[in-house]
This record gives structure tokens, sequence and C-alpha cells, in this order.
């Protein structure tokens, strides 16, 4: 306990000194989250500066081995980081798909050559990656991808279509599942590769979503290559990766059901105002509100329970399947209340006085929640499935 103690003094010590003013401000949305990359999009100087001071000390994946970037703490002592960052509301310096999804799949199925060439990239922020699952024709029925592979001795060519790219547009390199064999089952003959969006043959196109911009892509293949050395685990066998990978996705995609920073109840107080009791005039109102915050108050608590039982490292399973409905079916009611508490002034599109629209646009935004990362559906079918064990239909 005392060195965790003294872990905790030091760790308190650096951050403030090391934690710039301006990173100590809540984001206002994911465009506001430092994604690093060649080409970063910089909001302010200080995220740079912030994302290059954490990265030294191994601290952009806190769990992470020492010789892939990281600084190999303990359980105990990332969650007092997380503890001694929220104490000062420090963000995070960079968030990205590399550390969310692709690095805990390289850690767990990449040989060493790969994880020293991509892990200590993505810990510095220095590629930003896109992930390459979803095809028109292979949304939640993922196994039917066709995207194809044709081997070329040491390299692929890949031809085909993925969509609903996030942010393929903005990436420097994609993780892609690929078909490599057309003569077993769906499922069999998927290979996981990586490599460069940055080439002739590859071609990106924006989606626009009714909230008026996306992140997501239209991402085109004519014979773009991808090296043999690129290739995770071994060809064929890429759906059991694509699974593995998924469960960190559904995990960061729950992350949106967290209780914000600021309670919704006192947001709605100071925007509405409160009677002589200090109560909001709406009993309705009031009931939706105060049932949120419990709901998110658990929703955070068993999440944490969850997280304290996983293995260091690994997924969390079936239970992702859990958080990821319930988070972002908590996102969703978060947007619904946030209309309902500025009423009319959530109806402007445009203009400084509805900053920019932000709330309607977000609330439609949401509604995209329960489709990415694997439909609401598709969860609740593996929760029946997987954590309660009922038979098929």
């Amino acid at each position: 306990m005392s060195d965790l103690e003294t872990f905790r003094q030091e760790t308190r010590a650096w951050l403030e000194e090391n934690c710039p003013e301006t990173m100590r401000t809540p984001v206002k949305s994911f465009e506001d989250i430092y994604n690093g990359g060649r080409n970063p999009e910089v909001d302010h100087p200080d995220q740079v500066v912030w994302c290059e001071r954490m990265a030294a000390k191994g601290w952009t994946v806190p769990m992470w081995p020492k010789e892939y970037g990281g600084a190999a703490l303990s359980k105990e002592e990332n969650k007092i980081l997380a503890q001694e960052m929220a104490a000062i509301g420090a963000r995070r310096a960079l968030d990205s798909f590399g550390i969310s999804m692709l690095g805990p799949a390289l850690l767990e199925f990449g040989n060493e050559e790969q994880k020293k060439e991509h892990l200590t990239k993505i810990a510095r922020g220095e590629i930003r990656w896109c992930q390459g699952y979803s095809e028109p024709n292979a949304g939640s029925d993922l196994a039917s991808l066709a995207t194809k592979a044709e081997d070329k001795g040491d390299h692929y060519l890949i031809n085909g279509q993925k969509i609903w790219t996030s942010y393929a547009d903005k990436a420097d390199w994609i993780f892609c599942l690929v078909r490599t064999d057309n003569t077993g089952t769906k499922h069999e003959g998927i290979s996981f590769v990586l490599f460069d969006m940055d080439q002739p043959g590859v071609t990106v196109k924006p989606i626009k979503l009714i909230s008026g911009n996306s992140p997501f892509c239209e991402t085109f293949f004519d014979d773009a290559r991808a090296e043999k050395k690129n290739l995770v685990g071994e060809e064929g066998k890429g759906w059991t990766i694509a699974k593995y990978l998924l469960t960190h996705e559904r995990e960061m995609i729950s992350g949106m059901g967290a209780a914000p920073r600021k309670s919704l109840g006192q947001h709605a107080v100071d925007i509405i105002g409160a009677d002589a009791g200090g109560r909001l005039a709406s009993p309705v109102l009031r009931q939706n509100l105060a049932q949120y915050q419990l709901d998110t108050l658990v929703f955070g608590y068993t999440m944490a329970r969850v997280g304290d039982e996983a293995k260091a490292g690994q997924g969390l399973g079936a239970a992702s399947s859990i958080f990821k409905y319930y988070g972002t079916e908590l996102n969703k009611r978060r947007n619904e209340l946030n209309l309902a508490v500025f009423g009319e002034r959530a109806l402007g599109w445009d203009g400084d006085a509805y900053d920019g629209g932000t709330l309607t646009r977000d609330w439609l935004r949401s509604k995209g929640n329960s489709i990415e990362g694997g439909t609401s559906e598709v969860q609740l079918n593996v929760i029946s499935k997987r954590v309660l064990g009922l038979p098929d239909a």
C-alpha cells in the first residue's frame, strides 16, 4: 500500500507540473479529441505538447509493456492514474482506434516484428488508424464480407469495398478484414491485414448524415497493396482476431453511457431555473432526470466492477455486448433529455444563439450509436445466448 501511495503522490505532482491548463477542460465533441496521425488535426498547440509529454511517460497506453511504448502499470496503478487525471479534469492526451481496438489485438495476436513496428507508433500518436470491417452486403452479418485479397507472393492485392469506415478520410493506415479463401464456410478464409491508406488503389468518399456531418466514409480498394509481413495471425484465421477486436470496440462505444462531468440535473437547473424549494417545476422532467442519473451511476459502477474482474490486457468477452447495448441506449436517453431541458432553444439548426445546432445534431447523431459496432438487436442476441444461455428460437 505504501508503494501505491508513493505512486499516487508522484503521479499527482507530475500531472500538476506537466498538464497544460488548456488540457484541463472537457472536450466538446469527438472532433475536439486529439487523435494524432501524420497530419493531425490540432485545435490547440497544447494538444501536441500534452500528447508528447504523456507518451514520453508511457501514459498514453499506461498498461502496455514498456518496449511497445507503454509504462507497464499494474491495474491498481492505472486506476490511480485515472483518478488523479480526473481530479484535475485532465483530458486523455491521445485517443485513437489504434489504442482502443488494434493495439489490444496486436498484443494478443501480432508477432514481435509487428508489435515493435506498429505499437510504438500508436502509443506516440504517429499513425492514425481506421477499421475496414462492414461492407454494403456485410454489416451485422460481417462474416459475409467479400473484399478479396489475391496472393502475389510477398504481398496481397486488395479489391472490394468497405462502408461506414469511420474517419477513413483522416486515417493513415487501416486494419482490414479480407477474404483469402472461398472454399470453406463463410467464417473461414477471412484474414486480418494491415496496410497504408496513402497509396494508389485506395479511394475514400465521406458519407453525409442527417445531422449535417459524419465521420463515416465509403472506402474502395482497386489493387491496393498489403504486404505479407502485415498479415496478423494465420491466413484464413482472421475471424478469431475480428471477434476479439469487436469486444474492445464495443467496450469503447459503451463509454458513451458514462455520466457527464456535470450532472444533467444540475445542468437543467442552470438552464431552466428552480422553484423556491430548489426543484425543477416539471415533476415529469425531474423524475426522468433522476432515473437517468441513477442508471448512469449503476452503469458506471458495474463497468468498474467487471473491469476489475477482467484480467489485464484482455477483453470483456460477451459482457462487452451488455455494456455496448446499455451504454448506447443511455447516450440516446441523455440526448433526448437535453432536448427536453432546452425546449424550443434546442430547435435551432444554425447560428450562435443555438451553438450551431449542436444539441439537435448530437441528438440525430446519437441514433446511429445503436447501429455502429453491432446493432442493439445483435447485442441482445449475443447476451441471450452467451450470457443468459437461452436456447435458439
